[in-house]
């Protein structure tokens, strides 16, 4: 019988994964037996030569052939990290990508420079990935975060209750601002932050198996044109933002010039701005009041 450790595991289902032309095949090898040894990633470094024995090698054996498949790694261990925090993660939810890392980053930065207490109001929240970075990055902070699926925020909730944040982080359950009371809510958020669906029909068509097969469609297909919901969220946002707040938006990165035109054309900012991504792509809209 063949003796399989950590060390020839991580090797063979490196190569495997990289023959089945999978993203990141040696990331992914060392999060499956993470996942499934119960280790630190510098552990499987460590204890290289530990050897891995049954039921653990059965277990490893149907994961690794779940990922041969595409289903995304984040799935199969049911965690993902994202703004330095380890995040449960479920099918409910798309999948945090580190792009969104950059849309958290200039949050913060323009949260920081507001007078306490600070309120955002996070839309399409999903797993709760942006409330859940906002609020432990920033101090004085109340979010609300809303999303359409019961199911997403079910696992955004336990996202902010293993960080201990529920005291700066309200959960609501509607359509963008259909959960919001215009008398209690508006307008009093000094920011506006989303990661919308954004994919068009045609994009969607041509997404990655690992992506369109298993990530929740809710959660990725923005209209026809991709667009349909900054249309919707710029339509109210006025409703809802302080005199001097700012809207923060990921985008598509064909997208930067359209979305660029409906913030200036709403008449309610002073300022729009269009940010690139590490790979010089349009990623991030921000208008300011």
């Amino acid at each position: 019988m063949e003796i399989w450790t950590i060390q020839k595991l991580l090797n063979w289902m490196t190569a495997y994964f990289t023959q089945k032309q999978l993203d990141s095949p040696r990331l992914s090898a060392e999060l499956l037996l993470c996942h499934v040894l119960g280790l630190q990633r510098i552990e499987l470094y460590t204890l290289h030569d530990r050897v891995v024995q049954q039921p653990q090698l059965g277990q490893l054996r149907e994961l690794v052939k779940r990922a041969a498949e595409h289903e995304p790694i984040a799935y199969l261990v049911g965690r993902c990290e994202f703004y330095s925090l380890s995040l449960k993660i479920t099918p409910d939810c798309l999948i945090p990508r580190p792009e969104t890392e950059l849309l958290v980053e200039k949050a913060v930065e323009f949260l920081r420079r507001r007078p306490a207490p600070r309120q955002a109001l996070d839309l399409c929240t999903g797993c709760g990935c942006i409330a859940a970075a906002l609020a432990k990055n920033c101090k004085d902070l109340q979010i609300t975060a809303v999303d359409i699926s019961e199911a997403a925020l079910a696992v955004a909730a336990e996202n902010i209750r293993r960080y201990n944040l529920e005291p700066s982080v309200r959960l609501l359950c509607g359509n963008l601002y259909e959960p919001l009371i215009e008398e209690l809510d508006g307008p009093c958020f000094d920011l506006i932050v989303s990661n919308p669906p954004y994919v068009s029909d045609a994009e969607y068509e041509k997404l990655a198996p690992n992506v369109k097969n298993y990530e929740p469609k809710q959660a990725l297909w923005g209209g026809p044109d991709g667009l349909d919901f900054y249309r919707r969220i710029l339509e109210q946002a006025g409703r809802f933002l302080k005199p001097d707040g700012a809207v923060m938006l990921e985008i598509g990165y064909e997208q930067g010039p359209a979305v660029k035109q409906m913030l200036e054309q709403s008449g309610l900012f002073a300022s729009v701005e269009i940010h690139k991504d590490l790979a010089q792509k349009d990623r991030i809209a921000i208008g300011r009041r």
